[in-house]
């Protein structure tokens, strides 16, 4: 259920209905507009009907929600949401993500060389994983703690900010400690305990689309984060299963005009993930910012064949600034801009 407020609602008004939603028992969520208040009102549906919300003062009127979505809905903000990532990046409203990085965290020296490099080029937020969930227990596993405390180093050296994995509820407060970003990746997408643990944070979250998952899977996922608190979801596209063994995945770019459509939510692309081949990764990366994306995600790598982690499908750092190269130039035509990452 969504409450759209008078425009001439008071503070005292905007008050009294919250605390009256929390009284009747249900959880609430707050939503300022340029042009519009509404309050999303989340609880059983049977319940919700029956409530008299049209009579409290101050409201306009109550709208029913039929997505199972709501929270995540345009019918509950119009507007796209524009999210401060930190170090003056933004996501969404015609800002873009540029998310560039190592698969894995190895070490100081190649992660300062790699992160120094795609910062040249234009990326905007740095990635690389502490915590790597692999399909086979014998694979590289990630530093740990060690790799965290790399990955904030190297970030607040060249002020930038980063973005890693978290697999496991009880990882949450410890990753909560060295990034600005948490990664939910496509095999926990519908881990519904860590989905409601970094709820309760309050920092933004990169939420990728699982292998199976449909569109509405992902956005059903994204709710159980904003339910806790957090609205600050990034949705990231890296492609679903397929039965062609030529691509690693299946990239879905009519994901982003689709959910366009559905939610205010920003909309990254990964094509290193969807893909898995160099090759294919700069017309893929041009054709999500041609699609309307809010940012790509592409793993760069200096050692390609030495990386512990998705070596195949990392570009070495030049390849990357070609890629980026163009992307400057498709956003500008497209009247987006890639925020540069200032000083604190």
């Amino acid at each position: 259920m969504i409450i759209v407020l008078k425009p001439d609602s008071t503070d005292e008004q905007v008050k009294h209905i919250l605390d009256t939603i929390e009284g009747m028992g249900f959880r609430h969520d707050l939503s300022r507009g340029e042009k519009q208040t509404v309050i999303g009102v989340i609880g059983e549906e049977d319940r919700l009907r029956e409530a008299p919300l049209q009579a409290i003062p101050g409201v306009q009127k109550v709208v029913p929600v039929l997505k199972p979505y709501k929270l995540a809905s345009r019918e509950f903000q119009a507007e796209d949401s524009v999210f401060d990532l930190g170090y003056g990046v933004k996501v969404g409203g015609g800002n873009l993500m540029m998310i560039a990085g190592p698969c894995a965290i190895e070490g100081k020296e190649i992660l300062h060389e790699i992160a120094v490099a795609v910062k040249a080029s234009g990326a905007n937020v740095l990635r690389g994983g502490a915590f790597k969930p692999r399909t086979s227990p014998y694979s590289f596993q990630g530093m740990g703690e060690e790799g965290l405390k790399i990955l904030q180093d190297v970030g607040h050296e060249l002020q930038m900010p980063v973005v890693t994995e978290v697999m496991d509820p009880r990882q949450v407060e410890l990753i909560n400690k060295y990034t600005d970003i948490f990664q939910i990746g496509a095999r926990n997408m519908q881990n519904f305990d860590l989905l409601k643990e970094v709820g309760s944070m309050n920092r933004p979250v990169l939420l990728k689309r699982g292998m199976s998952a449909t569109v509405v899977d992902l956005l059903m996922s994204a709710e159980y984060i904003i339910s806790q608190g957090n609205s600050e979801v990034i949705l990231c596209e890296r492609g679903i299963r397929s039965f062609d063994p030529s691509t690693r995945n299946l990239l879905d770019l009519a994901i982003v005009p689709n959910l366009r459509g559905l939610s205010h939510l920003p909309i990254v692309i990964d094509p290193s993930h969807a893909t898995g081949r160099p090759d294919l990764i700069p017309s893929m990366s041009l054709a999500s910012i041609a699609a309307g994306a809010d940012g790509v995600h592409i793993e760069v790598h200096c050692n390609p064949e030495l990386a512990k982690s998705d070596g195949p499908q990392s570009l070495l750092p030049d390849q990357y600034d070609d890629v980026m190269k163009q992307m400057k130039q498709m956003a500008t035509m497209l009247g987006k801009t890639i925020p540069a990452p200032v000083a604190k």
